[in-house]
């Protein structure tokens, strides 16, 4: 019917289409949940100062850094989704799959079809670099706190040494 290169062909390209579709929807969610949390975090840090302490900031952190972890949630959900109308019989397996993939530990006891399996791989570099946005978002919140409480500090200073 089909010469094995036509085969080989269709399956590539549905791994690439799936890849591309997967890959760009994961960015996009990434993109809306960082704006997200950048544009909460702009209103929260800029009303009521005189609230901003340790306790504060520790608390904003946490609080971004659930945000995180919900928002890295719902791109495994986006993969496993793919995973479970495509590849698994069960959500079960699919959710695990994809949260295994995304967070590179990656056991091997469940793998995808072979007409699939460049997935799991591509999945692993995304959570990979969704990680390290992550990361930086957090590392850039923690600067930004920190700059905060060191200016404060010297101006309490400098208020303390002239009364």
């Amino acid at each position: 019917m089909f010469s094995p290169l036509k085969v080989f062909a269709m399956i590539l390209f549905n791994q690439i289409t799936a890849a591309v579709i997967l890959l760009s929807l994961t960015l996009c969610l990434q993109c809306a949940g960082v704006i997200t949390l950048f544009e909460w975090l702009k209103r929260v840090l800029t009303r009521d100062t005189h609230k901003h302490g340790p306790v504060y900031s520790a608390s904003l952190v946490v609080r971004s850094a659930v945000a995180i972890v919900i928002l890295h949630g719902l791109a495994i959900l986006l993969w496993a989704s793919f995973y479970r109308t495509r590849c698994f019989p069960s959500w079960e397996l699919a959710f695990y799959f994809s949260a295994s993939s995304y967070s590179t530990v990656g056991y091997g006891d469940v793998i995808l079809p072979s007409h699939w399996r460049v997935l799991g791989p591509l999945e692993a570099i995304t959570g990979v670099l969704m990680a390290g946005i992550s990361v930086s978002v957090l590392f850039a919140l923690v600067t930004r706190l920190l700059d905060r409480d060191m200016q404060s500090l010297r101006t309490n200073s400098i208020e303390r040494s002239h009364a």
